[in-house]
């Protein structure tokens, strides 16, 4: 997605919609920003948006407040499930959306307003959009990332920095750790 602005170094770094599942490690699905630019960045006023892998409809909608530091993360937990054995650390934004394990499609906008449509690629406060999963009806180049599980995240290379707009090629399928500190090693 192309974008002018200081705002385009901000990503999704990670997709995790198996929390709380049975086999599943961590209590909460969740979605993980990194910012991948030289300063920080407001992210009041954005969101961070759901829709089923062939859906819609962008009902799933958690705003965001606060800023993230140059090279940080930015930790948005989501719905909880009744397995997992860990708690996620202290997240810098908490929702209710109840992400599907295997395949989906998140947006990171810089608006709060719900987007529309299957594919709202051109929508102009896209930030970032990452179709999780071979279901997915929309995603960034040309093919989703790999299928999820309970077990499994889409994790953006290079420590969440490699960022080609293609989702195939940008996420790898692994264990969910994050890349906040509290949660890595």
């Amino acid at each position: 997605l192309a974008a002018t602005s200081a705002q385009a170094q901000v990503v999704i770094s990670q997709v995790y919609g198996g929390g709380g599942n049975s086999g599943a490690t961590f209590k909460n699905d969740f979605i993980e920003l990194r910012n991948n630019g030289p300063t920080a960045v407001d992210l009041t006023g954005w969101s961070v948006q759901y829709a089923s892998s062939a859906g819609t409809a962008w009902g799933g909608r958690t705003n965001l407040t606060g800023s993230i530091p140059a090279g940080g993360f930015y930790l948005v937990q989501q719905a909880p499930g009744a397995g997992g054995t860990v708690d996620l650390p202290t997240p810098d934004a908490v929702g209710t959306i109840g992400l599907a394990g295997t395949a989906g499609k998140v947006a990171l906008s810089r608006s709060t307003t719900a987007l529309t449509g299957a594919c709202p690629l051109t929508d102009a406060n896209l930030a970032d959009f990452v179709g999780f999963g071979s279901a997915a009806n929309c995603f960034e180049g040309s093919a989703p990332t790999g299928t999820l599980s309970n077990t499994t995240a889409a994790l953006r290379g290079g420590d969440g920095s490699i960022d080609t707009d293609n989702n195939g090629a940008d996420f790898a399928v692994g264990a969910p750790s994050g890349n906040t500190p509290t949660i890595a090693d």
